[in-house]
């Protein structure tokens, strides 16, 4: 997110881009910062090098949004990543009781220095930028920004980028989706930056912005959950037309990132990392694009 990202449960509404519309590549490479295959014995549970051990610390933000994590309980499986986070988790060798989840607020996640987590899921776009201070596992989801407007409003009716230009667009300070909108949307307004994507949200419900610029899953859970009477206006990719994705992230140096990759890997080839998004994320694909 791009994060910088809430939603839902909508039930099936199940959301991501994987990011769920496009139909994602989730094992993309991140920008640097990740590890090769690691020898089988390496990743074996006992062997792996854990803030405590015998025991897999993951860290996300509070609160945790739909579709990503449900009920505000990244411990129960449910939502996207929890339900990925979970299932690494077990190819790494790990039950349920033996994973501990650790608050961790989204920019602290990729922030330089020590880590009080193994690894940590929270929509965290993998940017050679903060790879240059963390290491990310290849991606587990493939982004795509969306923007929403109320029912209505000028904005509501774009059907491309240039129809947004002159919006006043709310978006979250350090997120990749403050990026495209400068880069991407370049409005001639400069947008009103949160500190969270939550007071944003309600921005737009109180008409303070015109629209607000998130990634697609959490434009579903704005608009299905959050704030009456909006739309999706439509989604955009990046400038660069390289693919966006979340990957985990790690402490700078961490031997853990191969044996995640591995696991990654192997939930890709089962096909078990795309019914977790099919189940969460699936119904993305609608938003139109804007060019």
């Amino acid at each position: 997110m791009v994060r910088p990202s809430i939603l839902l449960a909508l039930g099936a509404l199940a959301v991501a881009v994987t990011a769920c519309a496009p139909a994602s590549d989730t094992t993309q490479a991140a920008p640097s910062g990740t590890a090769g295959t690691p020898a089988a014995d390496a990743c074996a549970k006992d062997n792996l090098a854990l803030k405590t051990p015998g025991t897999l610390t993951i860290g996300t933000d509070k609160p945790a949004y739909e579709p990503w994590f449900k009920d505000d309980d990244p411990a129960n499986g449910k939502g996207f990543e929890s339900a990925v986070a979970h299932a690494v988790a077990k190819r790494l060798g790990f039950e349920s009781g033996q994973v501990t989840w650790k608050t961790v607020k989204f920019d602290a996640a990729f922030a330089p220095g020590a880590k009080q987590f193994d690894f940590d899921v929270n929509q965290v776009s993998a940017t050679p930028e903060r790879a240059k201070v963390v290491d990310f596992s290849k991606g587990y989801y493939t982004v795509k920004q969306a923007v929403v407007a109320l029912e209505g409003s000028p904005v509501a009716s774009a059907t491309d980028l240039a129809g947004l230009r002159d919006a006043k667009i709310g978006v979250q300070v350090g997120t990749t989706s403050l990026q495209a909108v400068k880069d991407v949307i370049r409005p001639s307004k400069e947008p009103n930056v949160y500190n969270e994507q939550i007071d944003a949200v309600n921005a737009l419900k109180n008409k303070q912005v015109d629209a607000v610029v998130v990634d697609l899953p959490t434009a579903f859970y704005v608009t299905a959950a959050q704030v009456e009477n909006s739309k999706i206006v439509g989604q955009f990719g990046s400038v660069s037309g390289t693919p966006e994705v979340f990957g985990a992230v790690f402490e700078k140096g961490s031997p853990l990132v191969s044996c995640v990759n591995k696991a990654i890997d192997e939930l890709t080839a089962s096909g078990e990392l795309a019914k977790i998004e099919s189940e969460w994320l699936g119904s993305a694909a609608g938003a139109p694009e804007l060019k």
